[in-house]
């Protein structure tokens, strides 16, 4: 009886370890570049993302998010002035993974931002011409994301992200609230 269960139990052993997914890309590919279509179409940016695969559980990565737009416009075509509008990022960041297969499944991830807005400062008389003035700002905003990634056997790569950062520098009083917002839907190739 002991040695029928002591094959049973090296012959359980054995499936379950020929069951842990083991792809090619699980120990030959380390790099990954995913682009977020969603932010595109929504607000014209260009986002691209390049992610290292340090080990099975963190990564280090860098996403640049850029526009060349100079306006914002409402619904009726109007150009409105935004505080906010972000027209260039560069975004290091560090993840953490917490699934059993690498690099993929939830994640945590802490970055830091640096990005360039317009800042628009009211002053002269409401409602005329002389009523916004904008500067080009730069700011530094420390956050964390959480977000999940899936990884096909093929090394295609989606993964869904969102986070929140606080700028480091207050150049408007008017703001308390001086967020940096961080998210999308990716897609890529993993290599």
């Amino acid at each position: 009886m002991k040695k029928t269960m002591i094959l049973l139990l090296c012959f359980l052993t054995t499936i379950l370890n020929a069951q842990q997914d083991s792809f090619p890309q699980d120990t030959d590919k380390k790099n990954e570049i995913t682009l977020t279509p969603l932010v595109l179409i929504v607000s014209g940016w260009a986002d691209i993302s390049y992610e290292y695969l340090i080990n099975n559980k963190s990564s280090f990565g860098v996403d640049v998010q850029f526009n060349d737009n100079k306006k914002i416009f409402d619904s009726d075509g109007d150009s409105v002035p935004n505080r906010d509008y972000r027209n260039f990022s560069i975004t290091p960041n560090y993840r953490v993974y917490f699934s059993n297969k690498y690099a993929r499944g939830f994640f945590v991830e802490g970055f830091g931002m640096l990005h360039r807005y317009r800042g628009y400062f009211y002053t002269g008389v409401p409602y005329s011409d002389d009523y916004v003035q904008t500067k080009k700002l730069t700011n530094f905003s420390i956050g964390i994301s959480l977000g999940n990634k899936w990884v096909t056997k093929k090394g295609f790569v989606a993964e869904i992200f969102g986070g929140l950062g606080r700028n480091l520098f207050n150049f408007d009083d008017k703001d308390p609230s001086n967020l940096a917002l961080r998210g999308g839907i990716s897609f890529g190739k993993r290599f």
